[in-house]
């Protein structure tokens, strides 16, 4: 796996779980081609539904199998000279060859599929999954809406994107919020759960709320808004390189009647969309501090970089110090 380096950020890219695709994204016998981790890569689905992705350098010589590879029987075949690769990556059949090539083959990544989402695990070091993803209970629930999705691609590291969710000051500040969140967290391993409260203006006035964030390392994040109504986000933020992430929104909402679910709902998201776009600019810019200067306020950021840690090397440089809970003034969100 990739242990690639950016001169912006000293971390290289994370161990975890990390989205590629949305599951409605991938038919049977389509073939994707990819660029996560600082790796080319090939997604294809076999007919019995199954995703694969495997690395995409045909190890013959050098075709990418994701530009004009094509599935047969089930299998991945070279544009080029038509060798052919089982999903496990080994190398299936030569075509023209009267001695097969035992030792040809490609990286096979390990793929979970739930919550409509096609999870990639990523370790630099090559270990197995050290953690599960959750079954998320309101993804197919006839009492939910199905996904409503946005995607960006920003110029920087998930720990960076990742810090907002605890950077308590941020909101009042550049979101222009009434007031900031009071945000607690704990970690649970590679789960960081913190829960914020809120101060939504609408058209009946002020409403009070909960904002529930589970955070299942840095690539899969549930967002739970709760208060006039609830809305879920699902959320991932993969690595392309160690300076480049692609950033995936996913929005369900419970089914209230037809004004709140498609009007206030929509006017929700989009709020949440224009704190995202206001974020960018900022986190395209800035650099990072291994040792910021922290003040009361400013939310538990010195315990979520002690979270980060488990995701790097042990080489990585110490995080600020930690802090078991802080909590500072309340969020709000103008609809």
């Amino acid at each position: 796996m990739s242990g690639a380096q950016s001169d912006r950020f000293p971390f290289g890219i994370p161990t975890g779980w990390f989205q590629v695709a949305y599951s409605s994204e991938l038919e049977v016998g389509q073939v994707v081609p990819l660029r996560y981790f600082a790796r080319d890569l090939v997604l294809f689905r076999t007919s019995d539904g199954e995703a694969h992705l495997l690395d995409a350098f045909c190890p013959h010589l050098g075709a990418h199998l994701g530009h004009g590879g094509v599935i047969k029987d089930d299998k991945l075949v070279c544009p080029f000279h038509a060798w052919e690769f089982a999903g496990d990556g080994s190398c299936a059949h030569v075509p023209y060859a009267t001695k097969q090539p035992k030792k040809a083959g490609l990286e096979a990544w390990t793929l979970v599929e739930q919550n409509g989402l096609i999870m990639a695990w990523h370790d630099r070091e090559g270990r197995p999954p050290s953690f599960e993803l959750p079954v998320i209970a309101e993804i197919g629930d006839p009492g939910w809406t199905e996904y409503r999705t946005r995607r960006w691609t920003v110029a920087t590291c998930n720990q960076e994107m990742a810090e907002n969710q605890v950077d308590a000051a941020h909101f009042q500040f550049l979101h222009g919020t009434m007031e900031m969140p009071r945000t607690a967290s704990k970690i649970h391993g590679s789960l960081l759960h913190s829960t914020s409260t809120t101060a939504m203006m609408t058209p009946m006035g002020r409403v009070d709320g909960n904002i529930e964030v589970h955070a299942y390392g840095f690539g899969f994040t549930t967002t739970r808004f709760t208060g006039l109504f609830e809305t879920l986000l699902v959320s991932s933020a993969t690595p392309i390189d160690a300076d480049h992430t692609e950033l995936w929104f996913a929005f369900t909402v419970r089914r209230a009647g037809k004004g709140i679910t498609g009007g206030v709902g929509k006017a929700f998201m989009a709020e949440i969309q224009r704190q995202l776009e206001q974020d960018i600019p900022i986190w395209e810019n800035k650099v990072y501090l291994n040792r910021p200067i922290i003040v009361d306020g400013d939310g538990p950021i010195g315990l979520f970089r002690t979270w980060c840690r488990q995701f790097y090397p042990p080489e990585m440089p110490a995080p600020a110090a930690h802090v078991e809970s802080v909590t500072a003034g309340q969020a709000s969100v103008s609809l």
